[in-house]
C-alpha cells in the first residue's frame, strides 16, 4: 500500500467514528514527532508494547477495496507480560461495502463482534477441525444472548446494535454489505503475532511504499 492512501483511509476512518459520537483518546492524531518525544519518555510504553491505535492492513493483497480492514486497538493486555495484567480488550473497526476481512480464526481470543452503526455487517462462519480445517459439522454461537445453531458456511448478518460471540477456533470472514459498517470489538487479550489462523495465508501487516510522510503512525510501528 502507498503511504498516501494510508493517509486518505486514515482521515476518512477518523471522520466516520466521529459521525457516531464516538471519541478516540487523544493520543490517537498524534504526528509521528509528537510520538517521537512521548516513546522517548517512557509515559506511553503500553500504547508501544500493546500496539494501541491505528491499523490498517491490506492483508498483502494489495487491492485494500477488497481485502482489507481499518482498525483501531483502544485497549488491550498482555499474556506474557507481567507489566500489562489486563485480561481483554477492544477495538473499532471500520469494514468497506464488499471489503472482506479474510476467514481466519483465534486459537485463544474469545470476543463479542458488535455492529456499532452503519449498514449491514455479514459474516461467514465455520468450525475448525483440530488440523485446522473447515469442519463440516454443525455449530452453535451466541448471538445478543441467543442460541444459534450454524450449519457450515452459515452467513450471519447483523443490523446495528446486533452482536455474535466467537469463541476460539470459529474460523469468520465479514464484509459490509452495501454501505460501510462501523464495528465494535470486546474480546479477551489480542495477539496479532501469535493468535490468528488465517485459512489461506495471508500477510497481517502491509508493505508500505512511502511515497509521502505518515499522517500518524500505525500500531507496529511505534518501534
Amino acid at each position: 500500500m502507498k503511504r498516501s492512501q494510508i493517509n486518505t483511509i486514515l482521515r476518512e476512518a477518523e471522520a466516520f467514528i466521529g459521525t457516531s459520537g464516538f471519541k478516540l483518546p487523544a493520543w490517537a492524531s498524534y504526528t509521528p514527532d509528537i510520538w517521537a518525544a512521548k516513546l522517548a519518555s517512557g509515559d506511553y510504553d503500553e500504547v508501544r508494547d500493546l500496539a494501541l491505535g491505528w491499523d490498517v492492513t491490506d492483508y498483502g493483497q494489495n487491492d485494500f477495496a477488497k481485502v482489507g480492514l481499518t482498525l483501531f486497538t483502544i485497549r488491550n493486555g498482555s499474556l506474557t507480560n507481567p507489566r500489562y495484567p489486563k485480561g481483554y480488550a477492544e477495538k473499532l473497526l471500520i469494514s468497506e461495502a464488499g471489503q472482506v476481512c479474510p476467514c481466519h480464526f483465534h486459537f485463544n481470543k474469545r470476543e463479542d463482534i458488535i455492529n456499532r452503526s452503519g449498514g449491514t455487517l455479514a459474516m461467514q462462519l465455520w468450525q475448525s477441525t483440530a488440523e485446522g480445517e473447515l469442519s463440516e459439522d454443525t455449530f452453535t454461537v451466541s448471538v445478543d444472548g441467543r442460541r444459534v445453531c450454524c450449519t457450515p458456511g452459515l452467513i450471519l448478518r447483523l443490523n446495528p446494535g446486533e452482536s455474535v460471540t466467537l469463541e476460539p477456533g470459529v474460523y469468520h470472514a465479514f464484509w459490509a454489505e452495501e454501505e460501510r459498517v462501523l464495528i465494535g470489538e470486546v474480546s479477551s487479550v489480542n495477539d496479532d503475532e501469535n493468535d490468528n489462523r488465517f485459512y489461506v495465508p495471508q500477510a497481517r501487516f502491509p508493505m508500505i511504499e512511502e511515497d509521502e510522510a505518515a499522517l500518524w503512525l500505525l500500531c507496529n510501528e511505534y518501534r
